[in-house]
């Protein structure tokens, strides 16, 4: 279920992560919605530094932890080709990475136990892997509707202007 999720492209729910991402540009990736919203860079990189957080659970580190924003939703305000692919290739190698560390279990009692310094066991880990990568899927998808909606010159723009234009009261994704 952890690869569908990911990679499928005949999941149940709509697109896997891969599928979503598929025709996403570098300029795409860099936009924002809303000053208030998270691109799609960052909505990557925020995924791959969850799955790594996982991935360092699994292997035991207990000191392993996600304190800073910068460390769970790091800002780019420029996106080129290079960058665009090297978060895409970061995000490619922490899911391999997870399953590598997940095939290791030789059984699987050992995801009922609770990862360290947390309330929950390595099961609830992994699915919110999983729940996770569709609840930002969802974002991603309504981000590229926006985007794909949006005239010509405004397409062009760096940024999309201020919240003025999408209502102050918008929700932060």
């Amino acid at each position: 279920m952890l690869n569908d999720t990911y990679e499928s492209e005949e999941v149940w729910f709509g697109n896997s992560l891969v599928e979503a991402l598929r025709d996403v540009t570098p300029k795409m990736a860099e936009k924002r919605v809303s000053s208030n919203s998270h691109s799609i860079a960052e909505i990557v990189y925020h995924l791959t530094t969850w799955r790594i957080f996982a991935v360092r659970k699994l292997q035991g580190d207990v000191e392993f932890d996600i304190t800073t924003k910068d460390k769970d939703w790091k800002k780019f305000p420029i996106v080129d080709e290079f960058e665009w692919e090297a978060l895409q290739m970061e995000l490619s190698l922490s899911q391999e990475e997870l399953i590598t560390e997940l095939q290791k279990l030789t059984s699987d009692a050992f995801l009922e136990t609770y990862v360290p310094g947390r309330e929950y066991s390595y099961y609830t880990l992994v699915h919110g892997v999983m729940h996770h990568d569709i609840y930002h899927v969802g974002q991603i998808g309504l981000i590229k509707k926006v985007l794909k909606s949006l005239p010509a010159e405004e397409d062009e723009m760096g940024s999309l202007g201020s919240d003025d234009h999408y209502g102050s009261d918008s929700d932060y994704y």
